[in-house]
């Protein structure tokens, strides 16, 4: 019985079983569980300063969001791969949603903050598990098409989440978008137990499989497999690399310091769903685009330097857009420049590895890309307390922008679509 399970649980899954309805499911519980991580987003950096909080404090509160991830992504892609489950881990990920709210509900000073976004971390970790078990829904070639599905619903969640927040915080006070999060986390974690997960269909070879009483020595092999994974694909290093840096950006601006800027320009909170929408509208439909038809016609190589080029622009532009329509501009070019990159990245880091191997694939990318929604906001903080203001931490943005461009000139295979 044990071999049988083992057997099954490593066979190539059979994306033909999944119905109309399970993508619907699924879809809704990836919507929900965006939401009551990004229920808070835009009114963070002006909540904390409310608070009374530096600017440096409040670029590492915003980016311990990032440290956590760093440190678990990859040992939870490792975990789910050796379990070969992923379901589990989205019931985890909306319990640690729950919980991030309910820190900053209930716990005052810098420390409930801190804590909240530490485990937001833990939640947003879960995305590994969350990306591989969409991805097995569909054929092995079909990933960039899947990716750049799950990537607009990643976007319309955030969108939803990010919208109500600024309804919420200007109607009902901070707090209210907080408690906010705690019930779409519920509502979450009920819809996960209706997700599917497709047990596979076709066993693989018999000779790739562990015999019943495998020696150490096979054991020990096992174990080995996630670094020769590692050693033998340098494109993954290169897109997780190119990750790292669009996170960076992504959490300087957006994500991190925007809404400040916008605060400056006389925006109150529900002046902060404009921002929100402004960004967020043309970033889910660029999304949505990028791997089906752009990434297709123009080829992935020029798409991601075009959107890091445009990204460095618009970046170095917010503190010089002159108010808030101004900015409102810069961030709706913005969510085009995020959605031409975005979504490559991420179905380029599994596209060529073999199913039982994705998570542990894409834990390392997505680990990687943590350091940059650390280490973005972090030294950006810095920049800003000292001395620089605003202006010096959105410059940095647009240099790390730039870098990026140039390595995906110079890095990344000229193939013309990820499918």
């Amino acid at each position: 019985m044990k071999s049988s399970l083992s057997l099954e649980r490593n066979a190539v899954p059979n994306p033909q079983s999944i119905t109309t309805r399970d993508h619907a499911v699924f879809a809704a519980a990836t919507l929900l569980y965006w939401a009551t991580m990004y229920i808070y987003v835009p009114i963070l950096t002006p909540f904390l300063e409310d608070r009374g909080l530096p600017l440096g404090t409040i670029g590492l509160i915003v980016g311990s969001y990032g440290l956590t991830q760093v440190l678990i992504r990859f040992p939870l892609g490792l975990y789910s791969d050796r379990l070969s489950r992923r379901k589990p881990f989205l019931f985890a990920g909306m319990a640690a949603g729950l919980v991030s709210c309910a820190l900053f509900l209930y716990v005052g000073g810098w420390a409930g903050p801190l804590a909240g976004r530490l485990v937001a971390g833990i939640c947003a970790s879960t995305w590994v598990p969350f990306t591989v078990l969409y991805a097995s829904y569909y054929p092995p070639e079909q990933s960039g098409k899947a990716m750049s599905t799950l990537s607009f619903l990643t976007v319309v969640g955030q969108l939803g989440g990010m919208t109500a927040s600024g309804y919420l915080a200007g109607s009902g006070g901070w707090n209210a978008a907080f408690g906010a999060g705690i019930f779409i986390a519920a509502a979450g974690g009920l819809l996960v137990a209706f997700v599917r997960e497709p047990l596979p269909a076709v066993p693989a070879s018999p000779a790739a499989q562990p015999k019943l009483g495998a020696s150490t020595e096979e054991a020990a092999s096992a174990r080995r497999r996630p670094l020769a994974l590692l050693r033998n694909s340098p494109q993954l290093w290169i897109v997780s690399l190119l990750s790292l840096l669009a996170h960076c950006v992504l959490f300087i601006t957006m994500f991190g310091f925007t809404p400040l800027q916008a605060v400056e320009y006389g925006a109150g909170k529900n002046g902060l769903t404009g921002l929100v929408v402004s960004f967020m509208v043309p970033h889910a439909l660029v999304s949505l685009w990028t791997g089906r038809y752009i990434a297709p016609r123009f080829g992935t190589r020029p798409v991601l330097v075009c959107g890091f080029l445009m990204a460095a622009v618009c970046t170095a532009l917010i503190p010089f857009s002159g108010g808030y329509v101004g900015l409102l501009v810069t961030q709706a070019a913005n969510g085009i420049a995020q959605g031409l990159y975005l979504p490559l990245l991420l179905g380029l880091a599994i596209r060529d590895i073999r199913p039982a191997e994705r998570a542990t694939a894409m834990g390392f990318y997505q680990s990687v890309y943590a350091v940059g929604m650390f280490a973005g906001p972090y030294l950006a903080g810095w920049l800003n307390a000292d001395g620089g203001g605003l202006k010096a931490g959105f410059g940095l943005g647009a240099a790390i922008a730039v870098a990026a461009a140039v390595i995906a000139l110079l890095g990344t295979r000229p193939r013309r679509t990820i499918s």
